[in-house]
């Protein structure tokens, strides 16, 4: 990430600590080779080996508490205005710090709901409470959950342009797979057809390669996030593909559905066609009232009740999560009231969050039929910044 990008990151994180009514956000590390903090790369920009604190004010100051060899990298690297490096112990000078603010409200980097505010690990949150414990500053600490989920979710116009290109690099390969499947080839060969194009073309991919693309065809296949298998594409089978490329440090994530028709078969049968028509136009349901201020699991109940309506089982996931840095990023789902989903889907949607809507429901007999697009929030609704796929793809 560019170090003009993580500025103006760090300047959105001031604003939206002001909003929050919170001081400061503390990002604590340690040997972040070993176990990085989600958020380092967005705020910070580089690493640390001791014990590290970057802090964010609501004023717009930033500190950088870190160990004396790292001063010169800090340095170059430019993010943070005040850097203090130390010697034998990080607790004098982060203290210092703290003192100069005297803060009410910390925000540091755990969470029970966001994995991406998550990255204090117990044992250096115990060494953060034995180092604060004789000032005011130990009664200060609070999840940095809602400051994460904000910054992430908020996406600049830098942000968005990345992502409109990762979108149509994805759409692209998706048009080749078409051209690309035919009876008699495996999952994993289409995997690897879509993998030689990333390679190729230089291409990181949005998730990890195990399931990146992931490749599903016919029915009783492996499922959602497994990756693909020796199992061949007939005729007769709807074949789905969840994939997506990261360009620039931002993520697309997209599926896309066809149908391998029998030797003169013109068109898929009714079924298979009811089915995706129901999910396309769950899709449409549900983007319709996709707006700032709906609470997740408003937008996830249209698709999901629509689509039961229509007689299908409901889909085992959330109809949608958001999408930036990572391919799911955290922040406010579009999700279902379900306790693994803990307080997620009760969140507001905001302007300026990417979502992904991605309902699914199962043909019997047939495949798997599922579409995943993806929608920037506007002001008053959303816009597709993915060209959606509104017709069954057919290989003859």
């Amino acid at each position: 990430m560019s170090k003009e990008m993580i500025l103006e990151k760090i300047d959105q994180a001031s604003k939206i600590l002001n909003e929050k009514q919170i001081d400061m956000w503390m990002t604590y590390v340690r040997e972040t080779g070993n176990m990085k903090d989600p958020m380092l790369d967005m705020v910070v920009g580089t690493g640390a080996t001791w014990q590290s604190a970057f802090i964010i004010t609501n004023n717009g100051n930033t500190h950088a508490v870190i160990g004396s060899l790292e001063l010169g990298n800090m340095q170059t690297v430019g993010t943070y205005k005040n850097i203090h490096p130390y010697l034998k112990n990080v607790k004098e000078d982060l203290i210092k710090v703290l003192d100069l603010y005297k803060p009410k409200k910390i925000a540091i980097n755990f969470s029970r709901n966001s994995t991406l505010a998550d990255g204090l690990s117990y044992g250096l949150y115990l060494e953060l409470l034995n180092h604060l414990k004789d000032t005011a500053y130990v009664n200060a600490l609070v999840s940095s959950e809602e400051i994460v989920a904000a910054l992430k979710g908020r996406k600049s116009a830098s942000e968005i342009a990345n992502m409109k290109e990762a979108i149509k690099e994805t759409l692209l390969i998706f048009d080749e797979v078409t051209k690309f499947l035919k009876p008699g080839v495996t999952e994993k060969q289409v995997a690897n057809f879509v993998l030689d194009i990333c390679k190729q073309k230089g291409f990181e991919l949005a998730w990890d390669a195990e399931h990146c693309p992931a490749v599903y065809s016919g029915p009783d296949t492996a499922g959602a996030h497994a990756g693909p298998t020796d199992r061949t594409v007939q005729c007769g089978h709807v074949v789905n593909m969840d994939f997506g490329v990261k360009i620039k440090d931002y993520c697309a994530d997209l599926q896309r559905t066809w149908y391998i028709c029998h030797p003169g078969e013109v068109d898929a049968p009714m079924e298979v066609k009811r089915g995706f028509d129901v999910i396309v136009e769950s899709i449409t349901r549900a983007a319709n009232e996709l707006k700032p201020g709906k609470k997740g699991y408003e937008i996830d109940e249209i698709a999901r009740h629509y689509i039961q309506v229509k007689g299908y089982d409901e889909f085992p996931h959330v109809l949608g999560h958001q999408v930036g840095r990572f391919a799911h990023d955290g922040g406010c789902l579009l999700g279902p009231k379900w306790e693994r989903y803990n307080n997620l889907p009760f969140l507001e949607v905001e302007e300026g969050n990417v979502f992904t809507i991605e309902p699914r429901l199962t043909i019997p007999g047939f495949g798997i039929a599922t579409v995943e697009e993806e929608v920037l929030v506007t002001k008053d609704g959303c816009e597709f910044l993915s060209e959606r796929q509104k017709e069954l793809y057919l290989i003859k």
